[in-house]
């Protein structure tokens, strides 16, 4: 079952993000020149906003799909209250 989010708030999430390049050419025994293989495993960063949407679009301007990045998930942190 899907969580809902109050968009009248921020709340913290955790977006899983991998970039396909590191894969592909891990995949075929390369490096990428840039990023670290690492990339090519899901990597997980915590961000700030007010709704999955919100979320993605503020991963995706550090990471753009452009670049290869791909983003696996986006889930809300529940709150330790």
């Amino acid at each position: 079952m899907a969580k809902t989010v109050d968009m009248d708030e921020e709340h913290q999430f955790e977006v899983g993000v991998f970039n396909q390049e590191v894969a592909d050419l891990i995949a075929k025994g390369q490096r990428h020149k840039h990023l670290k293989d690492s990339w090519a495993e899901i990597q997980y960063i915590g961000i700030s906003a007010d709704s999955p949407d919100a979320a993605r679009r503020k991963i995706e301007r550090r990471y753009p799909p452009e670049n290869g990045y791909v983003i696996a998930s986006v889930e809300v942190v529940k709150d330790l209250d």
